[in-house]
């Protein structure tokens, strides 16, 4: 089994591409910028293979040369630009050529190229302001009401790759990914607010405090858990339904992420902010989001998260000790100590 990837060398990329070359299946990855030496080390050692296209998805040709020269069985989309408000202002056209044209040239070129499974990756963001709400968020009942164009043009890109596959006979599935953060993540240039974990994580390895905004409730989405719920997806053909919400299934607080960064950073400094203290951790909007339900995906492939905040922590932080991304580590003398 082949399976082609857009924005393979993005986090979410790096570690479906991980999970799918451990499972023994072929990946090809589509970015415009290379895996990260690291990743690259780690897909050798598994035993599926790997082929990377360097290509930008917007370029609809390159797409459909790549699909032709691979022949994958399976697409998923995985190429966006997560936009903050200040490239909203600079480049908004940039944001929609890329999270729904590169849509569109992905799924075009699928279906010139035989591939006969699709999904496509979308995001919590397009129920935007309705996460306001105390209910958690339904693909059934909940109104889209996206607030920034990241959410705005996931909606769009959904309604487009939902009309191509009609058009086409392609058979999709869309994946509405809630808020994730683990291994691989990093600062890619497209990525403008890296997850509220990670900055965490990365003060802490700075020896810098956290200044926290608010407790910080949230169905916090560790990328594994991702990467095997899209997987889940994709080996079952002919689902019920068009779309499915791909989150935690439990929540969490970013003060229970800091006790467990504290456990592993000894004098690790970190505090709700006071009343008019400015805090230094990037929650993404002023309201925590209402949870995103998956009992239908659940029930329709019976995927069951594993990773909760703690077990996140112990994964990601041990994770990061062997990419020797931690002051612990980076202090070694020696690689063999490590």
């Amino acid at each position: 089994m082949s399976t082609f990837v857009t924005g393979a060398c993005g986090f979410v990329g790096l570690a479906l591409t991980e999970h799918l070359l451990w499972r023994g299946e072929n990946v090809v990855g589509f970015d415009r910028a290379a895996p990260p030496p690291a990743a690259l080390r780690a897909f050798e050692g598994l035993p599926g293979r790997f082929a990377m296209v360097l290509g930008d998805v917007r370029d609809a040709d390159a797409l459909q040369q790549a699909m032709a020269a691979h022949r994958p069985q399976r697409l998923v989309t995985l190429a966006a630009i997560t936009a903050d408000a200040r490239r909203e202002r600079a480049t908004p056209g940039a944001i929609f050529d890329v999270n729904v044209g590169g849509v569109i040239a992905a799924l075009t070129a699928a279906a010139a190229c035989g591939v006969t499974r699709v999904l496509h990756a979308s995001s919590g963001s397009v129920y935007g302001a309705s996460g306001e709400s105390a209910e958690a968020l339904s693909e059934d009942t909940t109104p889209l009401r996206p607030e920034g164009l990241y959410g705005i043009s996931k909606q769009a890109a959904e309604g487009a790759a939902l009309r191509l596959a009609a058009l086409h006979g392609l058979d999709l599935v869309v994946g509405r990914l809630g808020t994730c953060f683990g291994p691989w993540e990093a600062d890619t240039g497209v990525r403008d607010t890296l997850s509220a974990p990670l900055q965490i994580l990365r003060l802490a390895e700075r020896g810098e405090p956290v200044v926290l905004p608010r407790a910080g409730q949230r169905d916090w989405l560790y990328v594994r858990d991702v990467a095997a719920a899209i997987s889940a997806l994709l080996d079952r053909p002919h689902l019920p339904r068009a779309v499915y919400n791909v989150a935690a299934g439990f929540s969490g607080a970013m003060t229970e992420w800091c006790a467990a960064v504290a456990a592993r950073h000894p004098g690790f400094d970190w505090r709700l902010a006071r009343e008019g203290e400015p805090a230094n951790v990037d929650y993404y909007a002023p309201y925590d989001r209402a949870p995103m339900a998956i009992d239908h995906l659940r029930a329709d492939t019976g995927f069951s998260p594993r990773f909760d905040l703690a077990a996140a922590a112990k994964d990601f932080l041990g994770w990061r000790d062997g990419q020797g991304l931690s002051p612990r580590t980076r202090r070694l003398s020696h690689p063999a100590h490590a």
